[in-house]
């Protein structure tokens, strides 16, 4: 069942120059949003699984890749999709945006039918998401993500069967980097190119770069999808960019490194871990989640698994600072809570606050050790930028919004 939807609004832009991002063309899609009720009162199992399958992606090989180590996408709280057409008649699938994975599939619940556009390869695909999977067949097709971004031949996956989605979508659209497609084909290690790879190699956008803006869902406002580089308008200030990670397995996905304080206290340390839409909450790990606790005095609740404060404490709550390439990013004592509206949703009480910041499952010092999900990201603009190899951050308008 769901809880709320709301639209990503997203136009077309004209070329604009940022520093350090030489953007040519970009293009803005339309995105909706929507809240599962029904899965929020296990949103933080939901993201704990998550994460503990993309943290050991990397050590699986081959068909063991293929079979049960890449990404859940299917199963969180928040989805975020886009209408894709493929085909010559086009055939509309909506499809889930996973900034996790990069293979691009359709069949879920609407049927493929293949059309003059369409060249059956006979290669096997298949992914496995842990709670769902699909295997199929690869096509190449055309895929019209709409504002004129309309790419030719591109590498999709055909369902044959696929388990562990709800109906709600088609598949799913991967803004991953393209090393996660890597032995998705059988018989094959070769990476398959991505969306975003041929968007570029065809002249669609100046640069493979990707802007992701996420409103807090309680301001009710609009966002957007960038293909293409960043929409100034959409930020304040100027972007800071942090190279991907040297450390692995963190390196394998949109991976930085960061240090996290609280109230003037390190919560962690220089340490590694991953920006990513697909997780609903900022998770740590459990020692340095444990540090966090201690610091702001919050308790689990046996309820909701969430942290959680008195209305007396959450008034004495402090920012939560991420330095990220030299550069502080406050998370406001507003960012770090879960709509008080929904609080009932998650299983807790109008008596308590509840905090978005969760545990990883496992002890800092492996390579990944936080990760940056949608609580995060609705708080500061993120750019995803396969060409430098890079991320992107910026204050907004909504940074220090008390909508939650």
């Amino acid at each position: 069942m769901k809880l709320l939807s709301f639209v990503l609004l997203a136009t077309a832009y004209g070329a604009f120059a940022i520093p350090g991002l030489d953007v040519d063309v970009s293009v803005t899609l339309p995105v909706l949003g929507e809240i599962n009720l029904a899965k929020l009162t296990s949103v933080v199992h939901i993201d704990q699984s998550r994460a503990m399958v993309m943290k050991h992606r990397m050590q699986a090989t081959g068909f063991q890749r293929r079979q049960s180590a890449s990404v859940d996408a299917a199963n969180t709280a928040v989805d975020f999709t886009v209408s894709v057409n493929v085909g010559q008649p086009s055939t509309q699938y909506t499809l889930l945006i996973d900034s996790g994975s990069s293979n691009t599939w359709v069949g879920a619940k609407t049927h493929y039918t293949p059309t003059s556009s369409s060249h059956n390869t006979g290669k096997s695909v298949s992914t496995s998401y842990g709670s769902g999977r699909f295997s199929g067949t690869e096509y190449l097709d055309t895929v019209d993500l709409g504002n004129g971004l309309v790419i030719a031949n591109q590498s999709i996956g055909v369902a044959n069967s696929s388990s562990g989605f709800d109906g709600s979508f088609d598949g799913i659209l991967g803004i991953g980097p393209v090393d996660l497609t890597q032995d998705t084909i059988q018989g094959s290690s070769e990476q398959i190119p991505t969306v975003a790879n041929n968007l570029k190699s065809q002249g669609k956008i100046g640069t493979e770069a990707i802007g992701i803006f996420y409103p807090p869902y309680a301001e009710k406002a609009s966002g957007s999808l960038t293909f293409g580089g960043a929409d100034a308008s959409k930020y304040t200030g100027s972007l800071t960019y942090t190279p991907i990670t040297a450390s692995s397995p963190a390196s394998d996905y949109w991976g930085i490194d960061q240090t996290i304080s609280y109230a003037g206290q390190t919560i962690a340390g220089q340490t590694s871990g991953i920006v990513d839409s697909g997780t609903t909450m900022l998770l740590l790990a459990s020692d340095h989640y444990q540090a966090y606790m201690n610091a702001t005095g919050a308790v689990k609740d046996s309820k909701t698994g969430m942290l959680s404060l008195t209305k007396d404490q959450y008034a004495k709550l402090q920012p939560l600072d991420f330095t990220i390439n030299n550069q502080k990013f406050s998370l406001s004592a507003n960012g770090q809570i879960w709509p008080q509206a929904l609080s009932t949703a998650l299983g807790g009480d109008s008596d308590h606050v509840y905090l978005v910041v969760g545990d990883l499952g496992s002890e800092s010092g492996e390579g990944f050790d936080f990760i940056n999900g949608y609580m995060f990201m609705q708080r500061f603009y993120t750019v995803l930028d396969q060409d430098n190899s890079r991320v992107g951050f910026a204050t907004t308008q909504y940074t220090d919004s008390t909508a939650n």
